[in-house]
């Protein structure tokens, strides 16, 4: 898969240009959860499709997406096109003003997300889109605890961090007061030592638990990727959100869905809690709004919660609220997950995905779990697949991923001409909605052998 690249936009870098680039990077930037001295980047030249080169002119499949955002690939002609041309006739406009691209992505998410979530308020990612959320939450309910999840993420920020059960929160503790955690949903690893299921879906009923044990008085939100991005894609059992919004509505706490990853498509569904058929008292939204090629965040409410902010303050803001180039880029996004029927396309080669890494997943001994739901899968690598026992052992640095059993396998996959990342003992894979199906054969194929590395890893002591 790597090689020369001919195309007129996949021209490799010169060498002097190249080198300018890594030593201004090394010279000028600090790069996000990093050791500065031990990074070693990649330089890229460009992209097209579900491919992107480096300035050698190699080529690699996005099994990542980047960061699990660019859904249309790169270089999608529908939003090049509509950032160009609202660059060209109107830049910035302030939050206070009304604008035709702020306006019709507000009507284009509100008509795609479940139920009565007809109102939105823009933000300028998915981390301040969690903050703006918690913070109406409190509002609107006049409560201050948030109870979260353990194996979440829900962004970089402070507010967010404290309510994320990651260990990078440590960078923000002691945090945004009023966070209560609770266990996840996890059925390769059920942290009440159950199997679904018999389990009864002890996992929403420990959170009803948690609201009794805390007051329900002071209980604003319970707050949920609804599958659980990067620490470990924890897909819940079908009961489970049902039972959520029941025990939600019987404490009149407010649920929030985190469908910053897992929106828009890439679940195979417009958004993952369709799987469930329930309907959150808020959703918020990033990262697939705009493929990634604008930042943007947003947060989809509902009537009720709306109808609070008709006569009290919304009290948060933003500069960039609803900027005139990212909501043009969304508007061109979401056209495009309608016209070229991506969603449904998600769904179809997800189930692919999922068949293909269970197959291979039984030919390697290191691969204990595979899990997902459309193109959103995660492989979780153990030492032994009867004890379970994660491949490399956990850190409270969690830099498991620095392993070299985690490393090595990843450079394997680099080699073979495949992209993806890791988070302690499980690599992360979130391929393109418009990865065609002869690129995720052969993407999976190079993960196939890649898994050798891994493979000489388990067992050992």
């Amino acid at each position: 898969m790597p090689g020369p690249v001919t195309q007129r936009t996949g021209q490799p870098l010169s060498a002097s240009v190249a080198s300018r680039v890594l030593e201004d990077d090394r010279r000028y930037l600090l790069h996000s959860w990093s050791a500065q001295k031990s990074r070693r980047p990649i330089v890229i030249a460009g992209g097209q499709g579900a491919m992107f080169w480096d300035a050698e002119g190699r080529r690699y499949l996005d099994f990542a997406s980047q960061l699990v955002n660019v859904n249309l690939g790169f270089g999608h002609p529908r939003v090049v096109r509509a950032i160009q041309e609202q660059a060209a006739e109107v830049c910035y406009v302030a939050p206070e003003f009304a604008s035709g691209p702020r306006s019709a992505l507000a009507r284009a998410v509100a008509e795609v997300t479940p139920g009565d979530l007809n109102r939105v308020f823009f933000t300028t990612g998915g981390a301040t889109a969690n903050e703006a959320a918690i913070r109406m939450a409190r509002l609107a309910t006049g409560r201050q605890k948030v109870i979260t999840r353990r194996r979440s993420y829900h962004g970089a920020t402070a507010g967010a961090l404290s309510v994320s059960g990651d260990p990078r929160r440590r960078g923000a503790e002691p945090g945004v007061w009023g966070t209560v955690v609770a266990e996840d949903p996890f059925c390769y690893r059920c942290p009440f030592g159950l199997e679904y299921p018999a389990c009864g879906i002890r996992c929403a009923d420990h959170i009803g638990e948690i609201i009794e044990f805390e007051d329900p008085d002071t209980v604003a939100a319970v707050i949920v990727e609804t599958i659980t991005g990067s620490n470990a894609r924890i897909v819940p059992p079908p009961e489970y959100y049902p039972r959520l919004r029941e025990i939600c509505d019987r404490y009149g706490v407010l649920l929030i869905c985190d469908e910053v990853m897992a929106g828009f498509g890439r679940t195979g569904r417009w958004f993952a809690i369709d799987h469930y058929g329930v309907v959150p008292d808020m959703m918020t939204l990033g990262k697939g709004i705009t493929s990634g090629y604008v930042p943007l965040g947003a947060v989809a409410v509902s009537d009720r919660v709306a109808s609070f902010f008709e006569s009290n303050v919304l009290l948060t803001g933003a500069t960039y609220s609803g900027h005139p180039l990212a909501c043009a880029a969304g508007v061109a996004t979401l056209a495009a997950y309608h016209e070229e029927g991506l969603i449904e396309r998600a769904r179809v080669l997800g189930e692919r995905l999922i068949a293909r890494l269970a197959e291979i997943g039984e030919r390697h001994p290191a691969v204990g779990d595979v899990r997902g739901k459309g193109l959103f899968a995660c492989i979780e690598l153990v030492r032994d697949r009867a004890t379970r026992e994660p491949l490399v052992p956990w850190t409270p640095r969690g830099a498991q991923e620095k392993h070299p059993a985690i490393s090595a396998t990843l450079r394997a996959m680099l080699e073979r001409g495949v992209y993806a990342y890791a988070k302690w003992n499980m690599i992360m894979l979130a391929p393109p909605l418009v990865i065609t199906e002869a690129e995720l054969e052969g993407g999976l194929d190079a993960i196939d052998a890649a898994l050798a590395v891994a493979d000489e890893h388990a067992g050992r002591t």
